[in-house]
């Protein structure tokens, strides 16, 4: 009976107004038996949190929205103006650079395309001494050495895969071509460091200053303390113009995935010098080229039927074999250069307005004029200090016997001096190898030893590029 008079005191009547359940609220919480008892208070709870679960779903719904909308942008290709930001180093992949923030101007790439013995270490140096260029020489060689002896063809995409690397100034790419168990790479340990103005030069070294327009003297860089590869890369970071000079691409074609990657902003200059011209340098430096003649011949196609080498009858020594491979690697060069013409006569959207031939034989005519047309094309301002290094360099009266040496020398006489060098035989032999190419860059062909030998008589027309 007192539990039943207890029950009765707790319970309100039903009759009671909405007010009730307001004021006593507060105290349902304590006796959930209340809340059971009143059914309008049970609704309104259900009502309060259907209010909260629909502003919850719409506001999931609009921050969806806004998420899709944002990856659908991002995924639309986007004009890249952008050039990545200077920061200090770290260790790098490729992949990095696609989350690496960016500076407002980007930077001017440029690829010097040639062959061995085409004037090409001269032309190079021409970008070497601009204050405002960093220049890496033939930096593919590290990869030729490495996997010798492969022929030339198939390393085409490695070379590439390290220029991708070296226009991001990611610089440990390098190691991946070092000897097991040896030191890392230091900035003496590339090709070519000892004539490097950048290397030689403040903050790396205090033999030289870059701003300084001058030949690098090799023994004396060969002081300068070896610096890491990444006080290398902070120093390639500060310079808006990358330059390569390589021998090593055969093909503009190789480097169409560079030149359509939205990040990089690359040129190339194709540096040409008559076929003949060539081959004779090559004969010349046969001590010199003797791994990289056997890597470039290894590529050739063995079905093909060629013309002798020497006249019959005649007894083939040693000499006859280095020549053989000197000349016979340029059946595989001028293929490519053909290569790489037909593509700069139709070009695809990838090339236009970022390619530009250079003849040797234009460059050692009007050194000056051909300059201000290559800087202009690199966007490069050009100095008088430079110009007169490029007009002293091609006049001047030394002659070194060193292949790979840049010195100044009358460079209009060492242009022609196949017309007397080369026998007849060797003259047709190159002109069999590269008679498209020679068509399209206005070299023409020789019938006789005389007409080679002639030299009142030009064998230059105009390019058709």
């Amino acid at each position: 009976m007192r539990s039943n008079q207890f029950l009765q005191l707790q319970l309100p009547a039903l009759g009671e107004k909405n007010g009730v359940y307001g004021r006593n609220l507060k105290t349902y919480r304590n006796h959930p038996t209340k809340i059971i008892t009143q059914p309008g208070i049970v609704m309104k709870v259900l009502r309060r949190k259907r209010i909260i679960l629909f502003i919850a779903y719409f506001l999931l719904l609009v921050l969806t929205m806004l998420n899709l909308a944002n990856y659908r942008w991002t995924k639309e290709p986007q004009q890249c103006n952008l050039q990545m930001r200077s920061t200090p180093y770290q260790g790098r992949s490729d992949i990095r650079f696609l989350y690496r923030p960016s500076l407002a101007k980007k930077r001017q790439l440029v690829y010097v395309l040639t062959t061995w013995r085409s004037g090409s270490s001269f032309f190079g140096e021409l970008f070497n001494q601009h204050p405002e260029v960093f220049f890496l020489y033939e930096p593919m060689w590290h990869i030729w050495q490495k996997l010798y002896p492969g022929d030339a063809v198939s390393l085409q995409g490695a070379a590439r895969d390290m220029l991708s690397s070296l226009y991001r100034c990611d610089l440990s790419v390098f190691q991946l071509y070092n000897s097991p168990g040896s030191k890392n790479f230091t900035s003496l340990g590339l090709f070519g460091a000892t004539l490097n103005k950048v290397i030689c030069s403040y903050p790396l070294c205090s033999a030289y200053r870059k701003e300084v327009v001058g030949m690098v003297d090799d023994k004396v860089c060969k002081k300068c303390p070896p610096q890491s590869l990444r006080l290398l890369e902070e120093e390639c970071l500060k310079y808006n113009t990358i330059v390569i000079k390589g021998v090593r691409v055969l093909d503009v074609n190789v480097l169409a995935p560079l030149m359509e990657d939205p990040s990089l902003d690359l040129k190339v200059i194709h540096l040409v010098r008559d076929p003949r011209a060539v081959a004779n340098s090559r004969i010349k430096s046969r001590h010199g080229l003797i791994r990289e003649n056997l890597q470039v011949v290894r590529s050739r196609d063995p079905k093909l039927r060629r013309i002798p080498f020497v006249d019959p009858g005649h007894k083939i020594n040693k000499k006859d074999g280095a020549d053989y491979h000197s000349v016979g690697a340029m059946e595989v060069i001028c293929d490519r250069t053909y290569r790489s013409l037909r593509t700069a006569l139709n070009p695809p959207g990838w090339l236009k307005g970022k390619y530009l031939a250079v003849r040797y034989e234009d460059l050692v005519e009007n050194p000056v004029k051909t300059l201000r047309n290559v800087y202009q094309f690199a966007n490069l301002s050009v100095n008088l200090d430079i110009e007169s290094f490029a007009l002293n360099m091609t006049n001047g009266t030394s002659s070194s016997s060193k292949p790979f040496t840049v010195s100044a020398r009358n460079a209009t006489q060492a242009a022609s001096a196949w017309r007397t060098l080369l026998s007849i035989q060797q003259i047709k032999q190159v002109e069999e190898y590269c008679h498209h190419a020679m068509a399209i860059l206005g070299y023409e062909r020789v019938r006789t030893s005389g007409e080679a030998k002639d030299l009142s008589k030009s064998l230059l027309t105009a390019s058709k590029l």
